[in-house]
């Protein structure tokens, strides 16, 4: 069971362009205060078709590769 602690993170949104010519992709960064990255993921795509990939990193980054509407997504938390 989680603590129910809020931690302090900095969360990059990426949003990658599914033309194969344009390669750019949107970024947003963001700082939240959240208890559980996972639950804010579901929260921000609350009510889409999505599914996501949850990856830890080894210096405790968390990231989420996300499919929704066929547009792939990555949202990646650092705690500050």
């Amino acid at each position: 069971m989680e603590s129910g602690i809020m931690k302090e993170y900095e969360v990059i949104w990426e949003i990658f362009n599914k033309c194969p010519r344009n390669q750019m992709r949107d970024v947003f960064v963001e700082e939240v205060e959240i208890k559980d990255p996972e639950e804010y993921i579901r929260k921000k795509f609350q009510g889409k078709d999505v599914s996501y990939d949850k990856t830890v990193l080894a210096d405790g980054t968390i990231v989420f590769d996300i499919t929704t509407s066929q547009i792939k997504q990555r949202c990646s938390f650092t705690e500050i």
